[in-house]
C-alpha cells in the first residue's frame, strides 16, 4: 500500500508506539492527525516528523468517550478526509484483582474500551458512506492470553476483540478492513504509566518491557501488516508468540505456565 497523502489518524500518538508510527509514517510521506489528552508533546512529536507541515494535532480524551463525536467532527475537517483511522490509546494495568477497586476497572474500560470503540463508531458512518476504509486496533497479547497483575487490563483488550472480529463482518459490504495488532513486550512507557491497586501510576519500568522491541521496529512492522490489510497480527518476541500458539493447542499447559512466569 502506498501511505504518500494517505490521511492517517494516530489515537495515543504522544509517545511510545503511536509517536514510532508518527515518524514512520511521516517518512512515508503520509498526512498525519495526531491525538492525545497531552497537545505539548504531540507538537514534540509533530517536530520529529519529516513533514511537520502535513502533521495535524487535536487534543482527545478517550475517558470522555460520549463526545468523541465532536471529535470525529474536528477531524475530518483538518484533511477533509480520513483514509485510516489507528486506535493505539490506552492506559495499562499492574495489580492484583483482589486488592483493584472497581473504580480502577471502570477507568480502564473507559479507556481501553469504550473510547476505542466510540471513536470508531463515530468515524463509522463516513467510511460507510464513501465506501471505503481502514480501522486499526492496538491490542495486546493479553487480549488472547491473561496473565497475572493485569486482570482488568487483559479483559478489556479480550473485549476489543470480541468488538472489532464483530464488526469485521458487518462492514465488509462497505469496503471498510479491520486490522488487529497484538503486541507483546514493547520497550515503551506503558508499565510506568499503568495503574496499580489505588489507581496512581506504578511510575517503573518492567525489566520485560524494557528488554522488548523498539518502538520503532515495531512500528516498521505494524505497518507492514497495516499495508497488507492483515486482520490480526501478533508482534513481539518469541516467548509472546509462542505464548499465543500454547494457548490455542495447550491451554492446560499455558495455565501451569503462567502460574510460574514472571510478567513483570
Amino acid at each position: 500500500m502506498n501511505f504518500k497523502d494517505k490521511v492517517i489518524w494516530i489515537t495515543g500518538a504522544s509517545s511510545g508506539i503511536g509517536e514510532a508510527l508518527a515518524i514512520t509514517f511521516s517518512k512515508l510521506d503520509a498526512k498525519l492527525i495526531l491525538s492525545s489528552r497531552n497537545v505539548d508533546k504531540l507538537e514534540t512529536v509533530k517536530a520529529k516528523c519529516l513533514n511537520p507541515e502535513k502533521v495535524k494535532v487535536l487534543k482527545l480524551d478517550l475517558q470522555d468517550y460520549l463526545n468523541l463525536d465532536k471529535v470525529v467532527g474536528k477531524a475530518l475537517k483538518l484533511f477533509n478526509t480520513i483514509d485510516i483511522l489507528i486506535n493505539n490509546g490506552g492506559i495499562s494495568q499492574r495489580s492484583l484483582a483482589i486488592d483493584t477497586g472497581i473504580a480502577i476497572d471502570v477507568k480502564i474500560f473507559e479507556t481501553n474500551y469504550f473510547g476505542t470503540i466510540a471513536l470508531t463508531k463515530a468515524i463509522l458512518p463516513y467510511f460507510a458512506a464513501r465506501n471505503n476504509g481502514h480501522i486499526v486496533v492496538v491490542t495486546s497479547v493479553v487480549g488472547k492470553i491473561g496473565t497475572p497483575l493485569r486482570s482488568s487490563y487483559a479483559a478489556s483488550k479480550h473485549a476489543l476483540h470480541g468488538f472489532f472480529d464483530s464488526l469485521r463482518a458487518e462492514v465488509h459490504k462497505h469496503h471498510i478492513n479491520i486490522t488487529l495488532i497484538c503486541p507483546g513486550y514493547v520497550n515503551t512507557n506503558v508499565s510506568k504509566n499503568a495503574l496499580i491497586a489505588d489507581g496512581s501510576k506504578q511510575n517503573t519500568l518492567d525489566k520485560a518491557t524494557e528488554n522488548g522491541l523498539s518502538p520503532t521496529v515495531f512500528a516498521e512492522k505494524m505497518i507492514k501488516a497495516i499495508a497488507n490489510k492483515k486482520q490480526e497480527v501478533v508482534i513481539g518476541g518469541t516467548k509472546e508468540k509462542m505464548a499465543v500458539f500454547v494457548k490455542r493447542y495447550f491451554p492446560k499447559l499455558l495455565t501451569k505456565m503462567i502460574r510460574k512466569t514472571n510478567v513483570t
